[in-house]
């Protein structure tokens, strides 16, 4: 399937990237930023799993994810022009996103209802659960300018993305001893 042998290649030096199928890209096409950004939002995942001691499941659902994320990226890097391919993409697909939504439902029955927002932070794993969530966000808003520039983005790519920040808010919540050490915002308090 992926075969590394070597690492360098020198064919990026001018600025170009190769797409899973046709033609290159320069490095800052919203293509290339958007699973570039899914990149950066796994990596957080994998701080996060740092930081895990004792959770687990939390963290058997966070290593899933990021293998959800190489296949966001690959689908991602593979546009979908509509040519028939020598061979199947990798694509997201709903049953993807449906774990997700099962995995949030576990993980937020555990929680009492919000009061108020949450400010980001709590213990070390909430924090960067926190961080990955906004990375999470942004690769979301550039596959959707992607999607409203005109190419083609799956439905299940979107959802997917869409539905992993709402699971990182709610494992923040959950790993703040379910909920109980959230640091609530208080709106006006430092007027």
């Amino acid at each position: 399937m992926v075969k590394l042998n070597k690492i360098y290649t020198r064919t990026g030096d001018d600025g170009t990237t190769g797409l899973v199928a046709g033609p290159r890209r320069k490095k800052h096409d919203l293509r290339v930023e958007s699973y570039g950004e899914v990149d950066e939002a796994n990596s957080c995942i994998g701080v996060v799993r740092q930081h895990l001691a004792g959770h687990l499941d939390l963290d058997r659902m966070l290593m899933r994810i990021q293998n959800d994320l190489f296949d966001l990226g690959a689908d991602l890097a593979t546009p979908d022009t509509g040519k028939k391919l020598e061979y199947e993409p990798l694509r997201i697909v709903q049953a993807q996103v449906d774990r997700l939504e099962s995995e949030i439902d576990t993980l937020n029955a555990d929680l009492e209802p919000l009061r108020s927002f949450v400010l980001p932070g709590g213990t070390a794993a909430a924090a960067a659960l926190h961080v990955a969530r906004t990375v999470a966000r942004r690769a979301e808003r550039r596959i959707v300018a992607l999607q409203d520039g005109g190419e083609t983005v799956s439905a299940a790519a979107v959802a997917y993305i869409n539905r992993l920040s709402d699971f990182l808010f709610v494992a923040a919540r959950w790993v703040n001893d379910k909920g109980s050490t959230d640091i609530l915002w208080v709106p006006g308090q430092n007027r």
